[in-house]
């Protein structure tokens, strides 16, 4: 018999709260103010901490960052380099997507070669963004490729 379903793999509560934790103490250690979120394989958020004085604006770059990552499987600060091979009208109209955030600060979460969510930071540099990220997917246990 055929099956139409399979087990999928999801971030856990603890997960979340683990990798939030993770990369607002990143950004703590370095003098930061940052937000980050956390969203599901589908994009959808599961969490997200605003430290105070983090920039306003910052708070949907660094969901629309975990929402990039998730959605294409691919670091954010990976685009660059990825649309150079591509015509000029995907290299102009990709970025100009809404919720498309192509600079670096979010990474996909992968457990066991499943996507299980992104993770987006925003309020610093896009090292310092990355820095932060790449704490939370190494508290998680997932590379930061």
């Amino acid at each position: 018999m055929t099956s139409w379903t399979r087990p999928t793999r999801a971030l856990t509560l603890e997960a979340v709260r683990a990798a939030l934790d993770a990369a607002v103490d990143a950004a703590a250690r370095q003098g930061l103010c940052i937000n980050v979120a956390v969203v599901d394989a589908s994009g959808v958020l599961l969490g997200f901490l605003r430290m105070p004085g983090a920039f306003l604006h910052s708070a949907d770059i660094a969901v629309d960052k975990a929402y990039t990552a998730a959605g294409f499987r691919l670091p954010t600060g990976a685009w660059d380099e990825a649309l150079k091979g591509h015509s000029p009208a995907v290299r102009q109209g990709l970025p100009a997507r809404p919720r498309f955030a192509g600079f670096g600060g979010g990474f996909p979460l992968v457990d066991e070669g499943e996507l299980v969510g992104g993770i987006g930071v925003s309020g610093g540099s896009e090292e310092q963004d990355m820095a932060c990220a790449r704490a939370a997917c190494g508290v998680l246990g997932m590379a930061s490729a």
